[in-house]
């Protein structure tokens, strides 16, 4: 592979930097989010299942909202798209002070909802934008160094739920059981109060958010302005789904993101089957995002020497033994699997999103719509796994299956959705070239 072309030119670095940092803010969202699961569990005395509806709300509102957020990209500019990302999603944090107030777990789903609008134009926007900002050539490179950045606001986002949150929870120092002992004038009591506690880092987030907003008001981004007024829908997605290389990258992608969300969601359900509490599975969670991190970097250097598809293949085949091992080592060595499978998934997402939209040039806009759409495979594989999670009961070890806990057995999930990704990336090598020439008809990217 050549590396004349520079990954990020002098003359953009200033604009890459700003909207790199979206990517370290929706990964502070999203690994915030991902404890609150096992904590609206304990708060609000839910099942498994309802618990999971948590990771429903957030991931499907990326599914909705992806396409409109393509279409006024595409109508208008990546700044605005970003400005008014950045409106819902502080408009989603907000809401959590109202939803604290009345104790509605809907109402705490609507604003999670609401919030992934945001999020849905933030990463519709930022991530064909980043691809824009030099040659087509760096453009996998240039957006996998960007999506380093990620796991950085995921590790705030874990760090805040640490210390902000499930440490301060009466509920989870009580334990379920004596919690669900006491009267119902002291458990309403405490509910208040832990409700509160979940309330207050939202609300900070929102203003955060706020801040943020008024500096992208501020920015000058350089971006050409549209040709045409035509906005071309139809034609950009059927030029789009006759491409298996682009087809095949949005069910990937679901894929991944599935696997992806119920690693770091059930990692807490996973050490508290071996007797370790949701706070003290926190460094767990640190542990996983930093050999993310870590993979990222690395994974990213590896692309100057192999192709994209091939190190798809190759993480998705290390990532998928560790599934094995998470499935069948019962205990510790399970969860440190578990935690290891984040070095494999990281350059998952980054990769699969460089090469599905590589040579679209202004149909990526489009293109970008259908990746963050398959977002929602972080709503839908989460919420299996808590049905098997429920097999037995509320409990993580109440039954077995295949000799193992429901717990264990449940990551069978993961290892089929990194199986899918492994096939794309073996496909996109050998039989779909990325650096195939750019798709005729597609308008060039400005």
């Amino acid at each position: 592979m050549s590396d004349q072309a520079p990954v990020v030119s002098r003359s953009v670095l200033l604009p890459f930097i700003i909207v790199t940092s979206l990517f370290a803010l929706w990964g502070f969202a999203n690994d915030i989010t991902n404890p609150m699961v096992s904590a609206f569990k304990k708060v609000l005395e839910l099942d498994n299942f309802r618990a999971s509806w948590v990771q429903f709300a957030f991931y499907f509102g990326y599914f909705t909202m992806a396409l409109p957020a393509a279409i006024f990209a595409k109508k208008y500019s990546y700044k605005k798209s970003i400005v008014l990302g950045l409106g819902l999603y502080a408009m989603g944090a907000l809401l959590f002070y109202p939803a604290a107030r009345w104790e509605s777990y809907g109402f705490f789903l609507l604003s999670l909802y609401i919030l992934t609008f945001g999020l849905a134009f933030l990463e519709t926007t930022a991530s064909p934008y980043i691809m824009s900002l030099g040659s087509e050539e760096t453009a996998t490179r240039r957006l996998n160094l960007a999506q380093a950045f990620n796991p950085i606001g995921a590790l705030g986002g874990l760090i805040v739920a640490k210390q902000f949150i499930l440490s301060r929870l009466q509920v989870e120092e009580l334990g379920v059981e004596a919690y669900a002992a006491l009267p119902p004038a002291e458990q309403a009591t405490i509910r208040v109060a832990d409700l509160q506690v979940i309330r207050d880092p939202y609300v900070l987030l929102g203003v955060v958010v706020i801040a943020m907003l008024v500096l992208f008001l501020a920015v000058n981004m350089p971006e050409k302005a549209e040709t045409s007024g035509n906005l071309g829908i139809r034609a950009a997605i059927r030029r789009l789904w006759r491409q298996p290389r682009f087809a095949g990258g949005v069910g990937a992608q679901t894929f991944y993101v599935g696997a992806q969300i119920m690693c770091w969601t059930y990692i807490y359900q996973y050490a508290e089957s071996i007797g370790i509490s949701n706070a003290d599975a926190v460094p767990f969670g640190i542990s996983a995002l930093v050999i993310f991190l870590i993979g990222r970097w690395i994974g990213t250097y590896l692309l100057k020497f192999v192709s994209g598809g091939q190190l798809l293949l190759y993480f998705a085949v290390g990532a998928s033994v560790m599934c094995l091992l998470t499935i069948f080592l019962v205990g510790s060595w399970g969860l440190y699997a578990l935690v290891g499978i984040s070095f494999f998934m990281s350059v998952m997402f980054p990769t699969i999103y460089g090469i599905a939209l590589e040579g679209q040039g202004e149909d990526a806009k489009f293109g970008a719509a259908f990746l963050v759409m398959a977002i929602v495979g972080g709503a839908l594989m989460p919420t299996l796994q808590g049905l098997i999670l429920d097999i037995g009961g509320d409990g993580y070890t109440d039954a077995r299956l295949l000799g193992v806990p429901e717990v264990n057995f449940s990551f069978i999930l993961p290892l089929l959705c990194f199986l899918a990704v492994g096939i794309y990336g073996w496909l996109v090598f050998s039989r779909w070239q990325e650096n195939d020439a750019p798709v005729v008809g597609a308008p060039p990217r400005p």
